[in-house]
């Protein structure tokens, strides 16, 4: 049976959420291959995972036998994390920028899956599984416009899933989703309605696509 892991950080619900919306037309075609299949689901801005601790780091490191309580307490709720992302034939992520980067919800989730020795080093667990990330902005900081210098989701995103944890990485990229909102903006609201149209194309074309190999 075919498992998608979905993770939501934004902070805004429904339609509100550029990240949320996308996120939800690739889950629903991914569905649809697999009406049967298991989605994983955790929204991270209303359920936050805790923040890495000094037990929860330092338990990684010791041998089962030698960790105190607090560290076993702590490393078994970052075990659950990590398992739900090894049993994922596909992970689909939403990464809303805010203030140039990740929430810091998702950043705390990925502090708690990152594990030296399990999920990254010479064989990482996850190594090959496929992640799609709907890195949607308010602006555009593709390059060649003036932000191009700013943009420390995407470059951040492909040192982990990519460097560190070895995922096959695909990021689908809603931006200017602040011009039908900002008056100083109104120029670019085709630009913004373009990006988004071609963003739920892809999504429902990379659902199937994945959909299909994890039936293969």
């Amino acid at each position: 049976m075919a498992t998608l892991l979905h993770i939501d950080s934004s902070v805004f619900s429904g339609e509100a959420s550029t990240s949320r919306s996308v996120a939800g037309i690739f889950r629903h075609a991914w569905q649809e291959q697999h009406p049967n299949g298991n989605v994983i689901y955790r929204d991270l801005a209303v359920s936050p995972v805790p923040h890495i601790t000094a037990d929860a780091h330092t338990a990684g490191f010791a041998e089962p036998g030698d960790r105190t309580p607090e560290q076993a307490d702590a490393f078994s709720r970052r075990v659950r994390l990590i398992e739900e992302l090894e049993l994922a034939d596909a992970v689909l992520i939403g990464a809303p920028m805010y203030n140039y980067t990740i929430p810091s919800t998702l950043k705390a989730w990925l502090d708690n899956i990152i594990l030296f020795g399990r999920t990254v080093g010479d064989d990482p667990s996850v190594k090959g599984t496929p992640v799609t990330v709907i890195a949607s902005r308010g602006g555009s900081y593709a390059p060649g416009t003036p932000r191009e210098g700013s943009e420390y989701v995407q470059n951040y995103l492909e040192a982990v899933f990519d460097e560190m944890l070895g995922m096959e990485l695909d990021f689908i990229v809603p931006e200017l989703t602040m011009a039908p909102h900002n008056p100083a903006m109104a120029e670019l609201v085709p630009l913004y309605e373009t990006s988004r149209a071609r963003s739920i194309e892809r999504a429902e074309a990379r659902a199937k696509e994945l959909a299909l190999r994890a039936s293969a």
